[in-house]
């Protein structure tokens, strides 16, 4: 017992106090748990798959080295020193460096990220879609590759400076964090070019998901006020449609991209409207006739009123406007998908959710469940059993493919009944 007033002992880094507690502990096991334990332990923190005999040996090696360097030295010294020390002479360290460990996850996570946005970098996306292309293919499941590019990028750069153009790649690296799921992957693989992959991601899914990114981007740099419309374009290929390797199918959504790429811009440049970006894999939409539009289905009943409103040309083109663009590629359709002719054009078309098992959670404590039928920028539309007491605001947490589960507050603004005897609720997102 150390006597009053002698100066404590200093206190042992947590990794030796760790070193020292295990030798104890280890002194306590039979023989063959001590083997084990050690195979495991040496594995870990050298990388090396020695045999439990070496693991045995090399320990008792340590602990004789410590003995000896310390009565050498004339005072302790750490089992972490001899342990270094046995392991440099071993040979196995080829050639030893000591590095603090947050210093060496900086040094991995640098080597696989891109330093302006974040996003993984090239060598990375060459790694990962080898590995996702495998596992797909193990499963059976889609694999969904995007290529993503920008229109006028250069332009931003030679006007406003490389500075603002930075900004423009920190909003595309902003936008596609939010937009993907955690099991999906962006990559910024060039300049101003980026990729996704997107685990268990048909066509269908993968063109929802680029063009709800292109409209969220063009918001994002709304801010930035270059006076330039800088733009988005996209191209997509999924397996196992599109191709069986990974050069096949960046061949292809590559070819895409330049393809829609060309078409839309060169149509901008004329004056005539952007030709809506459509995977090869998804069928051909048929754009409707004004005569087919105002002779479509009865129109929604408004929450408030619940009286069918007159059928004046605002009454339908706020119909038409609440209704979703079906872009799912299912064979299961008997008709092609329908793009409607709006009165009022919006800011992106609604996605369809049917046949995607999309469901939301609705009340504060989860008691009820609705179908998700489409899903915009704006709102969502609900499928409910019965029409009796929807609130004002409805709290809902929306699980739909592509995104994770998002918690949102919903206003209902028209109901409508279906055939089967279901009401359709339009609602609209409210903050």
């Amino acid at each position: 017992m150390p006597s009053p007033g002698a100066p404590a002992p200093p206190r042992l880094p947590i990794e030796d106090s760790y070193l020292e507690l295990l030798a104890d502990t280890l002194e306590n096991l039979d023989t063959s748990a001590r083997a084990q334990f050690l195979h495991h332990y040496i594995r870990a923190i050298t990388h090396l798959d020695l045999a439990e005999a070496q693991c045995v040996q090399l320990w008792d090696d340590m602990l004789t080295r410590r003995r000896e360097i310390s009565q050498h030295l004339g005072r302790p010294i750490s089992l972490k020193t001899a342990l270094m020390d046995v392991l440099t002479s071993a040979g196995m360290f080829r050639v030893p460096i000591l590095i603090e460990y947050d210093d060496l996850k900086k040094l991995q996570v640098n080597a696989v990220t891109d330093p302006l946005t974040g996003l993984y970098n090239r060598r990375l996306f060459a790694e990962a879609f080898e590995k996702e292309l495998n596992r797909a293919k193990r499963y059976g499941q889609p694999l969904g590759l995007v290529m993503l590019d920008l229109h006028r990028f250069k332009e931003v750069n030679d006007r406003h400076g490389h500075p603002r153009g930075d900004e423009v790649l920190v909003a595309v690296a902003t936008t596609l964090k939010h937009a993907l799921r955690t099991s999906d992957s962006a990559f910024r693989i060039g300049g101003d070019e980026f990729a996704l992959l997107l685990p268990q991601t048909d066509a269908a899914q993968a063109l929802a998901l680029s063009r709800r990114i292109e409209s969220v981007f063009a918001e994002s740099i709304l801010p930035l006020q270059m006076g330039i419309t800088v733009s988005m374009d996209h191209g997509a290929a999924t397996f196992p449609q599109d191709g069986d390797q990974a050069e096949q199918l960046i061949r292809v959504a590559d070819e895409r991209l330049y393809r829609l790429k060309h078409a839309n811009h060169d149509k901008s440049s004329a004056g005539g409207p952007k030709s809506e970006p459509l995977s090869s894999s998804a069928p051909k939409p048929h754009v409707r006739t004004a005569s087919e539009e105002k002779t479509s289905a009865p129109q929604p009943i408004p929450i408030e009123s619940k009286r069918p409103p007159e059928k004046t040309d605002t009454a339908i083109s706020v119909a038409a406007s609440a209704t979703a663009t079906e872009i799912s590629g299912s064979h299961a359709l008997a008709a092609a998908p329908e793009v409607r002719v709006y009165s009022t054009p919006r800011k992106a078309e609604r996605v369809s959710m049917v046949g995607t098992n999309a469901y939301a959670v609705l009340g504060e404590h989860g008691v009820g469940r609705a179908r998700v039928l489409d899903l915009g920028f704006g709102g969502v539309a609900l499928e409910l059993e019965t029409q009796e007491e929807i609130p004002d605001i409805l709290l809902a947490v929306l699980h739909v493919p592509i995104l994770p589960p998002v918690r949102v507050h919903l206003k209902p603004v028209w109901v409508q009944q279906t055939p089967q005897g279901a009401f359709r609720v339009g609602c609209a997102f409210v903050s």
